[in-house]
Order: structure tokens, then C-alpha cells, then sequence
């Protein structure tokens, strides 16, 4: 069976040889085809991956691999986590939300937290005690973080929150969020911070039902109701009130990287599933692969995706020093992602009607890559914030 990994004839950049990522990379991708994948199915019937994944997850190594050592992490970078994530994707597992815990939730914690935060929450993210969500979008309020309602008024030494959230990854298991909030409604942008809160027996702290998608069945995405929740001002993330949106504004290229990464790898694994099954598959005396029609399809799907992660791994080796800015990262999240749906289409039709069929893992994918044009800001935000750079 070809490997997704050898689905492309693409030289290893730098970043991936390094010894301490390669071993990861093996490490992860085996964890995930013999602990996950295998109750894979169950967890999309149950639409949730079981807790103790996570906890397993953590005893590997697998959670906050880019934290530092003195907070529970493994010490890594970005590199780290790119390869648990992409061993997600190669594995078939998209919808385990490991990847948002630890590249999107965790760093908000670490480049902002307190040294007494980041003490008491990285370490239980680590081990899988904590699992992370961020809790931006609201019934309101999607891509457009500034029309967030959701408030926390100061009330002696704590917050009072009230509002709600949805579409929110990992929303059933979750137990600490960091919530965007508007600390002064009055004030717009300025007036957004982001307030840590930890769920267990938080009174007024209510998860709604865990929404009905069309894919990403397997991870639980949810509803979240604040009514007058009280949590210590000291939950605050960074020095004072009104930072969030700046915040927000550091850190979103990291998510939108992150999201380019997932959608590169479910392209090469696509792409090895659908070579396999057109070299086999007899249609009017001969393999489908022989007609010239599905040379040529994949033959422009292959240079497509090479071109893809090309292209991703030149934004994680900028990312890596320091480099990768807005507009970059903008344009890797909607290209990729638009080129991922293309490719599922595309690889479901040679597929033909077992395409269709969801025994077959090439429907799981079409389903599931709808949502990355849509997620970490749609991809019509990402043109607008790359035309203002014109």
C-alpha cells in the first residue's frame, strides 16, 4: 500500500530532518494508527474520541510537545507539532482535536500567562488532565471577532461572564477555555480580552448539545452557556484589560498555519488511498488507472499538491524563525484548504460509487474537509486580509 508520506516526490526540508522531529514523527504516526485509528469508527458513532485517548496521548509525549520542559511540555517547536498534526492526518484521524489543544489553546497560555498560570494549567494540558478549547465564535459572531457579546464585568476581585459560544472544538470534554469576552462593551476591539476558565464545578458553567455536523464526526463540537460565572480577575490573560484582539491578532497565523498543515496531509493521504484503489480496480478490461483520463486527473491533482506542500513547509521553516506573517499564513490556509476539497472531489469520483460509500475512508474526507474553509476564519476573510497587503 503506498504510505500518504510517499504519495509526493518532495525533498525534506530542514526542519523535518532534524533527529528529535523525525523520531517524533515515527512516534506519533504509530501511536496514531495503533491507538486511535483502530476505535476510530466507534468514535464517530459516539461523535467523541474517548478521554482516555487524551490521557494516552499525554503519557506518549503528544500533548504540548512545543511547551517548555519547566511547564509539563516536551521542550519543542512549531516542527514538533506540525508532525503530531500532519501524523493525524496520515493516520485518518482528522477529527481527534489534539491539534488545536496543543497548537492553538496552549502558546495563548504560554505568551501570555502569568508565570502562576502557566504553572497551574500547561502542566494538566500536558497530561491530558486538561483538555483545551478556545471559545471565540458565537451564534452572532463568526469570523468577525468584533461583534463578540459575550462580557466579563469586574465584580470585587472576579469577573462576571454572560453569553454563550458555538461551534466550539472539543466542547463536551473540555475543562479549561480561554473565552474571548468583551471586558468594555463601550469600546469595540479595545474593549476584547481573553479570560481563562476553568470548567470543573464552575457553577453557571453549562455545555450545550454536541452539534449535529456533517463531518468531523469524531470530535465533539459544542454549544457553551456562561450565565453570571464567576471567575478570579487573576484569570485574565495578560497584564490588563482590552488586549485580546491584539492577542487574537498574534496568534492567528499559528492557527491558520496549523490548518494549512491538516489540509496538506489529507491531500497526500487522499491521493495514496486513490492511486492504491485506481491500480486495482477492473472497469472494461483493464485497471481504472489505465485509462488516460485518470492518468491525467491525477496526474494535475500530484503537481497541485506538490506545489501545496511546497509551499507549507517553506511557511513552517518562516514560522520557525520567527518570519511567517499574516498575509503568508492567509494565503497557505485558503489555498490549501480550497485545493483539499478539489482533491476530495476529484479522488471520490475515480473512487466512483464506493466513493460514496462511507465504509470507504475517501467519503470520511470529502466530508470532513468541507469545514477548513470555514474554520480559523473563512477563506473569503483570509482574500480580504491578503488584498489589504496589495
Amino acid at each position: 500500500m503506498t504510505h500518504p508520506t510517499e504519495a509526493l516526490d518532495i525533498k525534506t526540508p530542514d526542519w523535518r530532518t532534524q533527529e528529535d522531529v523525525a523520531m517524533l514523527q515515527n512516534m506519533a504516526l504509530r501511536f496514531m494508527e495503533e491507538e486511535i485509528a483502530p476505535h476510530y469508527e466507534r468514535y464517530e458513532k459516539q461523535e467523541m474520541v474517548d478521554r482516555e485517548a487524551w490521557e494516552k496521548a499525554g503519557a506518549a509525549g503528544l500533548l504540548c510537545a512545543s511547551m517548555p520542559e519547566e511547564y509539563g511540555g516536551a521542550g519543542g517547536t512549531y516542527a514538533h507539532e506540525a508532525v503530531i498534526a500532519e501524523a493525524i492526518g496520515h493516520a485518518g484521524v482528522d477529527a481527534f482535536g489534539l491539534a488545536l489543544h496543543n497548537s492553538i489553546v496552549a502558546p495563548y497560555i504560554l505568551h501570555y500567562g502569568s508565570e502562576d498560570q502557566k504553572k497551574k494549567w500547561l502542566p494538566r494540558m500536558a497530561s491530558g488532565e486538561l483538555i483545551g478549547a478556545i471559545a471565540m465564535s458565537e451564534p452572532g459572531a463568526g469570523s468577525d471577532l468584533q461583534g463578540v457579546k459575550t462580557t466579563a464585568l469586574k465584580d470585587g476581585n472576579h469577573y462576571k461572564i454572560n453569553g454563550s459560544k458555538t461551534f466550539i472544538t472539543n466542547g463536551q470534554h473540555a475543562n479549561v477555555i480561554v473565552l474571548v469576552v468583551k471586558t468594555d462593551p463601550s469600546l469595540g476591539a479595545k474593549g476584547t480580552s481573553l479570560i481563562v476558565v476553568e470548567t470543573d464545578g464552575l457553577e453557571g458553567f453549562e455545555r450545550g448539545r454536541n452539534l449535529d455536523k456533517i463531518g468531523y464526526k469524531a470530535n465533539d463540537t459544542s454549544e457553551l452557556f456562561f450565565n453570571d460565572v464567576r471567575v478570579p480577575t487573576s484569570n485574565l490573560l495578560g497584564a490588563e484589560e482590552g488586549s485580546g484582539f491584539y492577542q487574537l491578532m498574534e496568534q492567528l497565523p499559528q492557527e491558520r498555519l496549523l490548518i494549512a498543515n491538516q489540509a496538506i496531509c489529507a491531500i497526500e493521504t487522499a491521493l495514496a488511498l486513490t492511486i492504491d484503489y485506481v491500480k486495482e480496480r477492473k472497469a472494461f478490461g483493464k485497471t481504472v488507472m489505465d485509462f488516460q483520463n485518470t492518468q491525467f486527473k491525477l496526474a494535475e491533482l500530484k503537481t497541485e499538491a506538490s506545489v501545496g506542500r511546497v509551499f507549507v513547509d517553506h511557511c513552517v521553516a518562516q514560522h520557525l524563525e520567527g518570519g511567517l506573517d499574516a498575509t503568508t499564513a492567509s494565503m497557505a490556509k485558503y489555498w490549501v484548504t480550497d485545493l483539499q476539497c478539489k482533491v476530495m472531489d476529484e479522488c471520490v469520483q475515480l473512487f466512483g460509487g464506493y466513493g460514496y460509500m462511507n465504509e470507504y475512508p475517501i467519503a470520511r474526507m470529502f466530508r470532513d474537509a468541507r469545514v477548513q474553509r470555514i474554520y480559523g476564519g473563512t477563506n473569503e476573510i483570509m482574500k480580504v486580509l491578503i488584498a489589504r497587503s496589495l
